[in-house]
C-alpha cells in the first residue's frame, strides 16, 4: 500500500516480481490488496506485479522464465564462433561443466535446462553451504 500511494508501483510505473523471499503468494498479495484500492481507477491493475497465480492473472512459464533466459542467452553466446573465439573456449554446451551461486528459482531452472542440453552441474554454492561433484549433480535431486 505505502508504494502505491506514492504512486511507486502499478502496471505503468514499476511492476515487481517475485526476488529473494517471495513468490508467488506474496506477487498475489500484493496484486489483491493494490486491486483493491485501485482497480477501480486503473484499468491495468491485475498487471501491477508478475509471477502471481494464473488464476489471478499470471502466465504458464513464468516461474522458469528468468533461468530459461539465462541459458538462452548463455547458449547463443557459445554457438557464435566468433565469440567462442574471443573468450577461448570451444563452441556449444554439450561437455561444458558449470557452477551456480544460488539454487533458488533462477539457479534451479537455469541448471536444469544446461543439463538437459548436455552440460555438468558440478558445482552449487548457497548462502548457507555449497555442494561440488566432479561428475555432475542432477539438479531435480539437489532441489
Amino acid at each position: 500500500m505505502k508504494l502505491a500511494k506514492k504512486n511507486s508501483i502499478g502496471a505503468a510505473v514499476d511492476v515487481p516480481g517475485p526476488d529473494v523471499g517471495t513468490g508467488e503468494r506474496e506477487m498475489n498479495w500484493m496484486k489483491s490488496t493494490y486491486s483493491t484500492f485501485y482497480g477501480s481507477e486503473d484499468i491495468n491493475a491485475d498487471a501491477v506485479t508478475t509471477g502471481k497465480a494464473r488464476n489471478l492473472g499470471g502466465i504458464s512459464g513464468r516461474r522458469e522464465s528468468t533461468g530459461l533466459g539465462v541459458f538462452y542467452s548463455t547458449r547463443q553466446v557459445l554457438n557464435n564462433s566468433a565469440m567462442c573465439k574471443i573468450l577461448g573456449v570451444k563452441e556449444g554446451l554439450v561437455g561444458k561443466s558449470f557452477s551456480v551461486q544460488g539454487f533458488g528459482n533462477v539457479g534451479y531452472w537455469a541448471s536444469k535446462f544446461f543439463v538437459e542440453a548436455g552440460a555438468k552441474l558440478v558445482g552449487v554454492a548457497e548462502w548457507d553451504g555449497s555442494i561440488y561433484n566432479p561428475e555432475g549433480i542432477n539438479p531435480d535431486e539437489l532441489l
